[in-house]
C-alpha cells in the first residue's frame, strides 16, 4: 500500500507545475543544498523555467557564490540556452570553457581532447569568484587558434556563476557546481548546428568540419563527455525548431499532372533559360530513426561530380508543407557521416528539364528508380509561383523551404 501512495505522489509531481518539480536537498558533507535529480527529459523551454526556478531557490538556501554548469556535446544549443538565461537574468555571470583552450596542447587537430582544456585556470577563476574577488578570464581567439589576451570578471550582483562548456561536468568541476544541466539535441541536429556554427565562427569548410566531427568530436563524446551528462540534475533535449529563420524562403509547388512544354514556355517571362541537369539524391537516415516515420532524412545530392548537403525537417501546416533547409557544398562523399551511425536509405536518379525566367524556375523531373515524373514550380514570391501554377493547371500543396 505504501508503494502505491509514493507512486501516485510521483505522478502527481509530473503532471502537476513544472517548479513544483524543482526541490532541494542537502549534499552530503557538505551544509550547501543542491537540487533533486529531474529523472524526466525537458524539452528547451520547460528546462529553461525549471533550471530558473532551480536558481531561485539555490540563492535563497545558500550562502556566497552559486555555481552551475550547463553541458553537451557541440552544437547541441549550450550557449543559446544561457544566453536565454542571461536575458531573463542579466546580472548573471558566465564563462565559456571555449576560452580556456590551450593550443599548445592540441594533438592532431583535436579541439574536442579533455586535456586540451586548462583547468588549472578555470579552478583559480572559479576560486577568486568564490572569495568575493574579479577573475581574470582569458579570451581565445578561434581562428587563429590562441589565447589573445584577458578580461576582468566581476562577482556577478545574482551571485549566479554558469560555467558553459562541452566539459562543464567533468569530474574536476563537479565539486564546486550547485547545479548540473544537460543539453543534447541527437546526433542529427547537432550536427547541422556544429557545422554551422564552425564555418561562421572558424572560417572552416563543411567538408573539413564533418570529418573532423568523425574522426574526433563524435568519438569524444562517447567517451568523456556523454558519462559526465549522466551525472545532470536537470536534462533538457533541444529539439530542431523548423519554424525558426524564414526570412528569405523559396516557395515550390509540385503536381504530378502532365504539363506540355509550351505552356511552360508561355507562362514564363519572354526571356527564358532552357537547360536540362542530372542529379542522384542519396537519402541516409539518422541515427536511431525508425526508417517508417522519420521525416527528417539527410539528404546528399550529386550534381556535375560535385557533393551538397541537404538537412530538412518536413512540417505539414496546410496548404504548405514546411521545409527549412541547410545546404552547402562538400568536395566528396564524407565516410565519416557512416561513423556517426548514419545509413543509406535510398538513392534516386533525378533527370530535370529545366525553365528559367528572373522570378521562377519551372522544373519537369523524372525520377528513375520510382518510375515516376512530376513538375514543380520554384520561386522566392509566393503570390507569383501561384499564379504560374494556375496557368499550368496545377493543384497541390506549397512547399516552403527555407534555403540558408
Amino acid at each position: 500500500m505504501a508503494r502505491d501512495t509514493s507512486n501516485a505522489e510521483s505522478a502527481n509531481r509530473r503532471a502537476g507545475l513544472l517548479k513544483d518539480q524543482v526541490r532541494l536537498v542537502k549534499r552530503k558533507n557538505c551544509d550547501r543544498y543542491e537540487i533533486i535529480s529531474i529523472p524526466d527529459n525537458l524539452s528547451f523551454e520547460k528546462g529553461f523555467f525549471v533550471v530558473i526556478r532551480a536558481c531561485q531557490l539555490l540563492v535563497q538556501k545558500n550562502e556566497g557564490l552559486i555555481v552551475i554548469g550547463v553541458a553537451g556535446p557541440s552544437g547541441a544549443g549550450k550557449t543559446v540556452f544561457t544566453e536565454k538565461i542571461l536575458s531573463f537574468m542579466p546580472s548573471v555571470a558566465v564563462i565559456s570553457m571555449d576560452n580556456y583552450n590551450d593550443a599548445s596542447r592540441i594533438v592532431d587537430g583535436n579541439f574536442d581532447d579533455p586535456r586540451l582544456t586548462d583547468y588549472d585556470t578555470l579552478l583559480k577563476n572559479i576560486n577568486d569568484l568564490k572569495s568575493g574577488k574579479p577573475a581574470e578570464v582569458p579570451i581565445y581567439d578561434f581562428k587563429s587558434s590562441s589565447r589573445i589576451g584577458f578580461r576582468t570578471l566581476e562577482v556577478p550582483s545574482s551571485r549566479i556563476l554558469i560555467i558553459e562548456g562541452i566539459y562543464a561536468l567533468s569530474e574536476k568541476l563537479r565539486p564546486f557546481l550547485d547545479l548540473r544541466v544537460s543539453v543534447t539535441g541527437g546526433v542529427h541536429f547537432d550536427l547541422v548546428k556544429r557545422v554551422l556554427r564552425d564555418i561562421q565562427r572558424a572560417g572552416q569548410e563543411p567538408s573539413e568540419i564533418i570529418h573532423q566531427i568523425s574522426e574526433t568530436v563524435y568519438p569524444m563524446y562517447k567517451a568523456f563527455i556523454e558519462p559526465d551528462l549522466k551525472t545532470a540534475h536537470i536534462k533538457i533535449i533541444n529539439k530542431f525548431n523548423p519554424f525558426t529563420g524564414f526570412q528569405s524562403p523559396t516557395y515550390i509547388l509540385k503536381s504530378s499532372r502532365d504539363v506540355k512544354v509550351d505552356q511552360i514556355k508561355s507562362a514564363l517571362a519572354e526571356e527564358y533559360t532552357e537547360s536540362t541537369e542530372q542529379t542522384y539524391d542519396i537519402y541516409l537516415l539518422p541515427p536511431g530513426e525508425d526508417p517508417e516515420t522519420c521525416q527528417s532524412y539527410l539528404r546528399m545530392r550529386n550534381k556535375d561530380g560535385k557533393y551538397s548537403l541537404m538537412f530538412e525537417e518536413w512540417v505539414t501546416d496546410s496548404p504548405f508543407v514546411i521545409s527549412p533547409r541547410i545546404s552547402f557544398e562538400v568536395s566528396v562523399v564524407s565516410g565519416g557521416l557512416m561513423a556517426l551511425g548514419y545509413t543509406i536509405a535510398a538513392i534516386i536518379k533525378r533527370s530535370s528539364h529545366v525553365f528559367s525566367d528572373e522570378k521562377n524556375c519551372v522544373k519537369i523531373d523524372w525520377l528513375e528508380q520510382l518510375n515516376r515524373h512530376y513538375v514543380q514550380v520554384q520561386g522566392r514570391d509566393r503570390v507569383i509561383v501561384k499564379c504560374v501554377a494556375d496557368q499550368l493547371g496545377l493543384e497541390g500543396p506549397i512547399h516552403l523551404a527555407h534555403i540558408y
